[in-house]
């Protein structure tokens, strides 16, 4: 992928053509691996090295791309592909556009995607998400879709020390530092979680939503105290990472 961006960013250069079909994309993974936060990364690399006139990326569900009434689900995805142009358009949860089946408007969402793929090939990278599995049956349920994208990544989900990692990161980012205790909760709490977790395990963001749930149990613990210091603004205890957890299940 590298040396294909390097080539495609000397022939802009050089005032050729610079047909963007190769950088269109396929991310599959669970919810929080990181999937919109790498569009967004490589929606920056593309700019600063000339493949993409504006540092955009426009984020689309089905509801964003989808109308009630016939004749307006193409006017509204041209739309939306409009605000994307000489940027990235990214499509989250895209296999939703194929999965009711029938007369659904989620198919004429995509031929008219497929046709502004071809028809701005030089102005316009589109990226989409989901599952791997459903992504995969998305990609199937058009014949035009394989050859459009035909560049997959795998998301894999965050093993123990990573969702650990990821709460440190936003620990620090916040000021605030964790006892032995709770520490030692939060690496049990997080291996228990992994063996009983399903499909829709959200990851990093299950974290984030961790991370805010201790924050409120020590404000709740610090409202009962009558003198509080910095270093007890600043700490997690045992007993708020318990609270957390307890409120997360």
């Amino acid at each position: 992928m590298a040396r294909y961006i390097e080539i495609l960013k000397r022939r802009k250069e050089s005032g050729l053509s610079t047909d963007m079909a190769g950088m269109h994309a396929v991310f599959m993974g669970s919810p929080g691996t990181g999937k919109t936060t790498v569009a967004r990364l490589l929606a920056r690399k593309y700019k600063s090295l000339g493949i993409i006139k504006k540092e955009v990326l426009v984020e689309a569900s089905r509801q964003d791309l989808v109308a009630e009434f016939v004749g307006q689900t193409a006017v509204k995805t041209n739309k939306l592909i409009d605000k994307a142009m000489h940027g990235v358009l990214f499509i989250d949860e895209a296999y939703a556009l194929t999965s009711r089946g029938g007369n659904d408007f989620g198919q004429e969402v995509i031929e008219v995607l497929l046709k502004r793929m071809e028809d701005d090939r030089d102005n316009l990278v589109v990226i989409v998400a989901g599952y791997q599995e459903p992504m995969k049956q998305f990609l199937e349920s058009n014949p035009g879709l394989p050859s459009r994208f035909n560049k997959n990544y795998i998301f894999k989900d965050f093993n123990q020390k990573e969702l650990q990692e990821i709460f440190m990161f936003y620990l620090e980012k916040s000021s605030y530092t964790l006892d032995q205790q709770a520490d030692t909760l939060l690496q049990t709490r997080i291996g228990e979680k992994l063996n009983t977790k399903t499909e829709f395990f959200g990851n990093a963001r299950w974290v984030r939503k961790l991370f805010e749930e201790c924050k409120i149990s020590q404000a709740q613990r610090l409202s009962m105290m009558s003198f509080i210091n910095e270093q007890d603004l600043q700490l997690l205890t045992k007993d708020d990472l318990f609270n957390a957890f307890n409120k997360m299940n």
